[in-house]
């Protein structure tokens, strides 16, 4: 009976021990064990995003011709679209640089975009991250922000040699500075705890008391561009519930995310033309 006790205890004492012997480990070995064995999977889920990517292309190599067709069409007019928007935004930059030379203000943060495929999304009810098949090799720096059509996705948060971890806007570990559109005052944007299940959430703090959202009358939400990592105006969300907090001062609320974040296949880093302005 003793023996058969020990054999049962025999996993849990293995177990005390490893923990033991990890918590006596000194910081810097911790730090290079836990960046080997992200190195040695990283290949893994680079090499399956890759023939997922040759699973898509040769499902669409099946498509008709007729759907290939109207395809180019709808991208001729995106095309025309963008390059209108193009030109207005060199006026509007053209137009910048006239007011801060006239005011002799410092200039915005500059930045150039480097696209990156998604490997591999992590999510959990603790963290919400994103895998990028781009690391060190292509510039990638820790705390660039992560953008996509829709706004923002989050920031680079680790960094190894053929990939990078993206924190996403939902998970409770972003913060960052925000503001009502229309409104430059600042506001407190923090990520929230997420499922797989429900439209992505966030929450905002100090908001002023005379600005109002409701679920049928939403509150854009945007980065103030307070910190210098996020340039001003990208979309974060929108802004649906609002309460009078408790110190009576401020609100606070919840921000309604767009559920696109779940199933990115590609996104944008803003790296940064001088790393340490981040």
């Amino acid at each position: 009976m003793p023996h058969q006790r020990f054999d049962q205890a025999r996993p849990f004492a293995t177990l005390a021990v490893v923990l033991l012997l990890w918590a006596l480990l000194p910081l810097g070995l911790k730090s290079f064990t836990r960046a080997s064995f992200f190195e040695l999977q990283a290949p893994f889920a680079t090499a399956q995003s890759y023939v997922q990517d040759l699973q898509e292309f040769w499902a669409l190599r099946t498509r008709p011709k007729n759907e290939i067709i109207e395809a180019g069409r709808d991208l001729a007019r995106l095309n025309a679209a963008y390059e209108l928007r193009l030109q207005e935004s060199e006026q509007l930059r053209a137009e910048l640089l006239r007011l801060e030379n006239i005011l002799k203000l410092p200039p915005m943060p500059a930045y150039r975009s480097e696209p990156a495929r998604v490997a591999r999304r992590d999510f959990s009810g603790w963290w919400q991250r994103l895998v990028i098949r781009k690391g060190r090799n292509h510039g990638i720096t820790v705390g660039a922000p992560v953008v996509y059509v829709g706004g923002i996705v989050g920031r680079v948060t680790e960094v190894y040699a053929y990939t990078a971890v993206v924190d996403l806007i939902t998970s409770p570990t972003f913060r960052v500075a925000a503001s009502a559109e229309g409104d430059t005052r600042p506001i407190s944007y923090q990520g929230g705890l997420n499922d797989s299940f429900r439209t992505p959430r966030g929450t905002v703090e100090f908001v002023p008391l005379d600005i109002f959202a409701a679920p049928g009358q939403p509150k854009r939400l945007v980065t103030s561009g307070l910190g210098g990592v996020f340039p001003p105006g990208l979309t974060i969300g929108e802004i649906v519930v609002l309460e009078p907090s408790t110190d009576g001062l401020f609100k606070s609320g919840e921000v309604r995310l767009d559920s696109r974040l779940g199933a990115l296949a590609e996104v944008t880093v803003l790296v940064p033309l001088q790393p340490e302005e981040l």
